[in-house]
């Protein structure tokens, strides 16, 4: 068993709780900046929790390593599990969008479907989309929305 009960980084101490809970955070924060699709935050809030439990056992550092790393995968497959509920939601059948850029059969295209830009496809037997043409929606392919124009 590794038992540590400091740790000392030039001339401060720091207790085993409080080198966690710098570490939380800063995972935590790292999340702000750059989008992990919440892994940072997850292993983050994890080390959050080990900086509580290291309060109860301050020396024992093994322990805490397996409970933050059991805790990171625990909240990391929770947090994948709560997304692919959200991301697995039908979009609306036609859906209104305007496309930003002129497309063809068979050859995507970008649409603005809800204040974002979207890859898209002409839907069977249309020929052919203006840029900043109306649309509708008729269904989406993974990250692909399947279009036609209005007036078809």
């Amino acid at each position: 068993m590794i038992w540590l009960s400091q740790i000392t980084i030039g001339n401060i101490e720091i207790s085993p709780s409080g080198v966690w809970a710098i570490v939380g955070t800063t995972l935590c924060l790292i999340e702000l900046v750059v989008p992990t699709a919440f892994t940072a935050v997850c292993i983050g809030v994890s080390a959050l929790l080990v900086a509580l439990v290291a309060v109860v056992i301050p020396s024992w550092i093994g322990a805490q390593i397996v409970i933050w790393m059991l805790g990171s995968c625990g909240l990391i497959i929770l947090g994948y599990r709560i997304n692919k509920k959200r991301s697995s939601r039908k979009i609306q059948e036609s859906t209104a969008a305007e496309a930003l850029t002129a497309m063809m059969p068979n050859q995507p295209g970008r649409v603005l479907y809800e204040g974002a830009s979207w890859r898209a496809k002409c839907a069977e037997g249309v020929d052919s989309i203006a840029a900043h043409e109306q649309l509708y929606v008729v269904r989406r392919e993974g990250t692909t929305l399947i279009v036609m124009p209005i007036g078809d």
